[in-house]
């Protein structure tokens, strides 16, 4: 990362943007471990993340056709659930394990 000013405390901000791409999520790049920023638009603030930090799954979301309530298996090939982490899956292509 670039300067950066490391967190203990502090909310992470989802989705942020981080060297022209947005994430949905806390994400692994450049560390052993995932982390998220504290701004919309990373500015050098940024945290580890806890368990609690991680993005909460978007209910109810649309996939296809058909609005979804709860986690899902449809369209996974290995049947584990999922679910999207915004309102409308088919836009926006971001998801998570349950």
């Amino acid at each position: 990362m670039e300067t950066s000013l490391c967190s203990t405390d502090g909310e992470c901000v989802f989705p942020f943007w981080y060297r022209k791409e947005k994430y949905y999520d806390c994400v692994k790049l450049n560390f052993k471990h995932k982390w998220c920023s504290l701004n919309t638009t990373f500015a050098g603030y940024w945290k580890y993340c806890a368990l609690s930090d991680f993005a909460p799954c978007a209910f109810p979301f649309w996939y296809r056709r058909v609005i979804y309530r709860e986690c899902t298996e449809d369209g996974e090939v290995f049947g584990r659930k999922w679910c999207s982490l915004t309102p409308d899956y088919n836009r926006d292509l971001v998801w998570k394990y349950c």
